[in-house]
């Protein structure tokens, strides 16, 4: 029988606001806290995402790494509260992350 999981994914910028880079190890760190935490985690970081929106009717621009990992026990909660430490440390507005529920086949 196929186990039901959540799958959290993370789209996490490179870059400041400034458009400065992170330094790798920082978002290293993130990629190990999940890795420690959860068992596991994948980063697609080869081909970095490409986000374009409209705010105040400038356009903006980021390119993103996704970072995913595989909950059986989604705790809202907890993520919630890492997305606003994570835009604190970033220094976002605000930090995407999505909860899909989904089934390990």
């Amino acid at each position: 029988m196929a186990s039901p999981i959540t799958l959290v994914q993370l789209l996490l910028p490179l870059s400041d606001n400034d458009g400065q880079p992170y330094p790798d190890d920082l978002l290293e760190g993130i990629k190990q806290e999940l890795s420690r935490r959860f068992g596991g985690m994948t980063a697609y970081e080869r081909a970095p995402a490409k986000g374009l929106w409209r705010h105040d009717g400038k356009q903006s621009r980021d390119n993103i790494v996704v970072v995913e990992v595989m909950v059986e026990d989604f705790d809202r909660e907890w993520w919630s509260g890492l997305r606003g430490c994570l835009e604190a440390k970033l220094g976002q507005k605000a930090l995407v992350f999505r909860a899909i529920p989904s089934v390990l086949l």
